[in-house]
């Protein structure tokens, strides 16, 4: 059985365990870019909306797909 130690999985930085997400959103939506605030601990993207480009922020990956969704009316940043 193969699988990966927790000695190994430690080792892998957060910001590094983030990135495949943060592409994976890039990818479900067209024109995203998305990224994992290391400073702010929140994850962030830029997103078009009519008449430019709105900045989103969520607590987690799936709170990120719904900012997304809802770009023109979503909270945060303010």
């Amino acid at each position: 059985m193969m699988g990966v130690s927790w000695v190994a999985a430690a080792s892998v930085s957060p910001e590094v365990s983030r990135r495949p997400v943060a592409a994976q959103i890039e990818r479900e939506f067209s024109g995203v870019v998305a990224w994992y605030g290391t400073a702010t601990q929140a994850w962030w993207a830029m997103v078009r909306v009519r008449g430019g480009l709105r900045l989103v922020e969520a607590a987690g990956p799936s709170e990120l797909r719904e900012a997304i969704v809802t770009a023109r009316g979503w909270p945060w940043p303010r």
